[in-house]
């Protein structure tokens, strides 16, 4: 990328430089919070970059083929705020001086769409090393599907600012193999090395050969001084270069850089630098512009790179304008996807299964599902923690994604959960695919802060986890899920759905589809359900809880209500108290979350504050269903870990049967 920056003097370009620091270090001061340190020892990198390398636009932030930056280590977000600001990006200057304040655009992380620019949440370590991946493999994927000769739509790079502390964290480890292994050329990631942790010098704890390490995954590695601008330039411009391998660039750099008594110390990582401190460095870099102030000779290096962006964002527009113009289905498939639209008829294309069918595992008819989805939505990709055979992740018949070949649908993320997890989180964070993650349930454990992170970017990634109980069966308590649904639920703006059968899995993908603002959590089962009629889509799950068996002659005596596999058991227990004279309702809830945000008149509907006598029914903990069965009701779920056994004999040794839900009911009815 050619700009005035380019040319600029030595001079100017350190004035540049120290204008990243001085409006970083002031900024953290201002607001008595924050983290000074790498803000200012990454100021030449920061600099570098965005002047002569990044391609972005400011004035259209989301342009398809701009380059994603991602800021690894997220603590140092003001940073990214000023250069955001520096370069034209709407984010005033008046926003870094409220810098962690109630209602700002710039929080002490970086948080997706509270500030134009921010590519994704960042702050938990590791977190932003990983979702790059994601992302990398999102424009290989694209290029692969789009590109056409003459037409090369899809052509940026995924960069990130990584740290000490985000190569410490497990999944870097996860997420740098896969990335190797992937040979994912575009992906060219900055390691600021200053050797400086919260509770001192990194030799404390870490002493790994970070460049033997990465090299051991297949990485391009470079060892530069991360203060030294040309040697930035250089590495820069030979990573872009290595197009066979990702790209670690380790910059040995002095946190704080530029504060003559706390720079290299561990006191300038998560604490301002104090006023003196502040006063002697603003005396050390020669500054004397009042405070939170930007020279105005600098602007035009920072604008000038914005400018070039804008033309290349406009190059691109009249690309893709040709494109359209010779591959219009791609084109038109294209807009579609980025704009977040389903087709219109792709309800259409979801089966529905029939009481007459064999019983069947909700995980095998989500497997159905998804073969029939992936033949009207080409953005549907997604694969498996290494358990497709068992997940049911495999659309057949298309390949599966790999260094030579991009053009598939199945992703192999191996034995790695928490990576996929967050490479799930850059698929959909990147734009054009919607993607799908599969292991079994009790494994979510392994991926949490990657669904966490989903949930608060709002990330539509749906996650396919089987194998949802006890009835896993001889596996045993290892592998059987008990507070793991509980778990899920507690998550913030994360859909968990558990289907009762085929038809209800089917209506659970239609709900994971249309939801675009957060992730949903699908909880299949490994054991064959019943297939009813009355749980087709559009019979009541799509509202998250409905009514399947209704009482004669109501109001109800009592309300059983059940998730997944004990939908089945309740409708045999209902049938027995029925035989008994007793007006029973069975309820099925798959998804609390979305029967939750229904019309309280809906709501009261199927569940009447009236009936006062309900009966919970899940084979997990019981945590959490209080909301539904009230005071006077009563819950039977597992308070213990599971055991190993064929599934039968858990199902009678639990209490988990027709005969027990029907004893329960009879007593709390006093019968």
């Amino acid at each position: 990328m050619s700009s005035p920056s380019s040319s600029a003097s030595p001079q100017l370009e350190q004035l540049a430089v120290n204008t990243i620091r001085v409006l970083c270090m002031e900024a953290v001061q201002k607001a008595k919070s924050g983290h000074p340190g790498l803000p200012m020892g990454c100021a030449d990198f920061a600099y570098v970059l965005f002047a002569k390398f990044l391609k972005f636009n400011p004035r259209n932030p989301r342009w398809p083929d701009r380059d994603r930056f991602i800021l690894s280590a997220g603590h140092g977000s003001m940073l990214l705020y000023t250069m955001l600001h520096l370069c034209g990006y709407d984010l005033p200057l008046e926003q870094l001086g409220q810098f962690r304040q109630w209602g700002s655009m710039t929080p002490g992380h970086p948080e997706y769409g509270e500030a134009p620019g921010v590519e994704m949440t960042t702050g938990p370590l590791g977190q932003g090393f990983a979702t790059g991946v994601g992302m990398a493999l999102a424009e290989r994927m694209l290029a692969a599907r789009y590109n056409a000769p003459e037409f090369e739509i899809v052509d940026h790079h995924t960069y990130a600012l990584v740290s000490d502390g985000d190569l410490m964290e497990g999944i870097s480890h996860e997420a740098a193999s896969l990335a190797g292994h992937l040979k994912l050329g575009k992906l060219i990631y900055f390691y600021d090395d200053n050797h400086i942790t919260i509770e001192g010098d990194t030799s404390l704890a870490f002493s790994e050969d970070i460049a033997r390490r990465f090299e051991s995954y297949g990485w391009h590695v470079q060892k530069i001084d991360g203060q030294d601008r040309q040697a930035i330039e250089g590495a820069l411009h030979s990573a872009r270069r290595e197009t066979g391998r990702p790209s670690l660039i380790i910059g040995r750099t002095t946190i704080a850089y530029g504060s003559p008594n706390k720079a290299g110390t561990h006191d300038a990582h998560g604490s301002p630098l104090g006023p003196e401190e502040v006063q002697a460095t603003r005396e050390n870099l020669g500054w004397s512009h009042p405070e939170l102030t930007v020279p105005e000779e600098v602007l035009p290096l920072f604008r000038a790179a914005a400018e070039e962006g804008a033309r290349r964002n406009k190059a691109w527009d009249d690309l893709f304008e040709r494109f359209e113009g010779h591959h219009r289905k791609k084109a038109q498939d294209w807009r579609r996807i980025h704009e977040g639209k389903l087709p219109e008829t792709w309800e259409s294309a979801l089966p529905r299964f029939s009481s007459a069918d064999k019983p069947v595992a909700t995980r095998s008819a989500s497997g159905q599902v998804i073969n029939a989805l992936a033949k009207a939505l080409p953005e549907l990709i997604g694969g498996s923690a290494d358990l497709a055979p068992s997940n049911n992740t495999m659309v057949k018949g298309e390949g599966s994604v790999s260094a030579q070949d991009f053009s598939g649908r199945n992703l192999h993320f191996g034995v790695r959960e928490h990576a996929m997890g967050a490479a799930l989180n850059g698929l959909a964070l990147h734009g054009g695919l919607r993607p799908y993650g599969g292991t079994f349930l009790v494994f979510s454990d392994y991926m949490r802060p990657s669904i966490r992170l989903a949930a608060l970017t709002g990330a539509p990634v749906t996650y396919v986890f089987t194998h949802d109980s006890i009835f896993v069966g001889e596996d045993g308590p290892t592998h059987q899920p008990i507070e793991h649904a509980a778990a899920l639920r507690a998550i913030p703006n994360l859909r968990v759905i558990r289907p009762a059968d085929a038809n209800e899995t089917a209506a659970a993908w239609a709900m994971a589809l249309e939801h675009t603002k957060g992730p949903t959590a699908l909880l299949l089962t490994r054991q064959n359900l019943p297939i009813y009629e009355d749980t087709i889509h559009g019979g009541g799950a799509e509202k998250g809880g409905y009514i399947l068996v209704k009482e004669a002659g109501g109001p109800p005596d009592i309300i059983l209500i059940a998730t997944g596999s004990e939908v089945s058991i309740c409708r045999e227990a209902a049938k027995g108290l029925k035989l008994k004279s007793v007006k029973a309702r069975v309820v099925s809830l798959p998804s609390w979350e979305v029967f939750d945000a229904q019309p309280e008149e809906y709501r009261h509907k199927v569940l009447p504050p009236g009936v006062k006598r309900r009966l919970a029914v899940e084979a997990a903990s019981p945590f959490g269903w209080e909301r539904y069965v009230g005071l006077e009701g009563k819950i039977i779920g597992l308070s213990r870990f599971g055991a190993s056994a064929p599934y039968g004999v858990l199902a009678e040794k639990f209490g988990f049967t027709a005969e027990n839900v029907l004893q329960a009911a009879l007593t709390m009815l006093g019968k």
